[in-house]
């Protein structure tokens, strides 16, 4: 009878988390590499650039490749003939163990996990709890699969309960077509097909921890249903030409993945959980000899690619910006940021909106006039670091407060990922303001850039405080032009009949 020991479950669990703050998969790294190459979107391929960029230095320093540490999900199925030497039951274990993790003094994780939910979302200061799924099999052995789920991917599951006969491929292209750029593509997408609503859901979070293997599928060739709905989605989403980042592009999805099970004769539950450009997932196996190893991706498994502004991207002192100089700025341009930039994201917003409908002057240090906005909530700093990767939430959320911002702070800029919705839009194009889009998933690349950080407002809110960071030459692109103009919405359209064009000439 195997024997596991409580601690060796718990390290594993935390070593994984940290292996996988830092580590892409290599079959992930891979299929990037060989979309980067062919890309020929411009926006998308540089895009590409920073995320691989990153994705090394991320390995090389053993820091998070996404600001987003993620939601704990660890599906962990556990041998009938396994014997337990532990206090804690399955679910505390884990937890200890991604509280162990997530406050490493060496590598911190940034905690984004509030309970309470629908009421005072306090942050529970560790990442706990995790989201633990259990179940028995035959066998002496422990097998833990285990991820870490950035929101803004997670936002954007979808579940629907179709007809019996309506078309599954249908469906699913017209759900991505709608979700955006918030999930921060180029990922994959997961799949659950059939049961009840709640395990159509689940199969499809579970469809997430498989390896990419497309472009094995495709040179095989499909050997039933599932593999050829897999190659019908993957081909026909990527030819939607949303792209990186929801710039335009060749490639929006690097691999679909499907599961499926037997459902009621009058339903068919489908759903579709996306995974972002930071992907993070790893599987392991305890059979009582000890906690799990991992093998770390060697250099030779990234490609050559090491991102550098272009020679012609635009530098700008937002010290000194005006009104008058973003209105020449152009969508799709890049931009290079460099001066004193404000953040804030969710809570902070909310909490100057009340502020202002109030009355009430905002606090010390919070003057937004002719100045920028970075939605952003950084992990904290280790080893000398002024701040620790500082990439950027998606903007859709704060499109309920543009009005607001950009009405009573005097605020003309405003920087974070994915487009904004169209009442946005029209608010920015109203008040000739800016909306910029750095990398999602090149959180480490960006904090480069930063060269001061201090807290200046809102400290209670931990990662969600107002900081004032000092920038050189932070790299971003221009997504929505003084006068309305979204790249999001003109990159997308261009690339989706450039692919057309592409294949009657192929």
């Amino acid at each position: 009878m195997t024997v596991i020991r409580q601690q060796d479950f718990i390290d594993s669990i935390a070593d994984a988390l940290q292996f996988i703050s830092y580590y892409h998969p290599a079959d992930f790294i891979r299929a990037l590499a060989d979309a980067y190459r062919i890309e020929q979107s411009p926006a998308a391929k540089d895009a590409m650039a920073q995320i691989l960029t990153n994705s090394r230095m991320c390995a090389a320093g053993h820091r998070p490749i996404c600001q987003d540490t993620g939601i704990v999900v660890a599906f962990v199925r556990v041998g009938m003939q396994v014997r337990w030497e532990a206090d804690l039951d399955v679910a505390q274990m884990v937890n200890a163990g991604v509280r162990q993790a997530y406050l490493n003094p060496d590598n911190v994780l940034r905690a984004s996990i509030v309970a309470d939910p629908a009421g005072s979302r306090k942050n529970t200061g560790d990442n706990t709890p995790a989201v633990v799924h259990v179940e028995l099999m035959q066998g002496d052995k422990v097998e833990v699969r285990i991820a870490a789920k950035g929101g803004g991917s997670e936002n954007k599951a979808v579940l629907k309960m179709l007809n019996p006969g309506d078309d599954i491929v249908e469906w699913v292209l017209q759900s991505v077509e709608g979700m955006g750029a918030g999930w921060c593509p180029p990922g994959m997408l997961g799949i659950g097909i059939g049961g009840t609503a709640e395990k159509a859901v689940l199969l499809a979070k579970e469809a997430l921890m498989q390896p990419m293997d497309m472009h094995e599928l495709k040179a095989r060739g499909a050997a039933n249903r599932l593999e050829e709905m897999r190659i019908e989605l993957y081909d026909k989403v990527n030819a939607l030409g949303i792209g990186a980042q929801g710039l335009g592009g060749l490639t929006t999805v690097l691999d679909v993945k499907i599961l499926d099970y037997p459902t009621h004769a009058a339903s068919k539950p489908v759903a579709i959980i996306p995974n972002c450009a930071a992907t993070r997932h790893i599987h392991f196996e305890l059979d009582g000899r000890g906690r799990a190893e991992f093998t770390p991706p060697t250099l030779a498994d990234y490609p050559d690619v090491h991102w550098h502004p272009a020679a012609d991207a635009r530098r700008v002192n937002l010290d000194t910006i005006t009104r008058e100089q973003i209105a020449q700025w152009q969508p799709g341009e890049t931009v290079l940021l460099s001066g004193k930039l404000l953040t804030g994201r969710d809570a902070a917003h909310k909490r100057i909106a009340q502020m202002l409908l109030r009355g009430e002057k905002l606090p010390e240090g919070v003057d937004f006039t002719d100045r920028f906005i970075y939605y952003v909530g950084p992990v904290d700093p280790v080893k000398g670091e002024v701040v620790g990767p500082a990439g950027p939430t998606t903007a859709t959320r704060m499109d309920s407060f543009t009005e607001i911002m950009l009405s009573k702070t005097g605020l003309i800029g405003m920087v974070g990922k994915a487009e904004r919705g169209k009442l946005a839009v029209e608010t920015i194009s109203k008040y000739g303001a800016v909306y910029l889009i750095a990398v999602g998933g090149a959180a480490y690349l960006v904090s480069k850039a930063i060269r001061a950080a201090r807290v200046v407002a809102f400290a209670d809110l931990g990662m969600e405080a107002i900081y004032e960071f000092e920038v050189e030459d932070m790299p971003v692109t221009v997504a929505v032009d003084a006068r309305g103009r979204s790249v999001h919405d003109i990159g997308p359209k261009h690339w989706k009949q450039r692919i057309i064009e592409l294949k009657v000439a192929g």
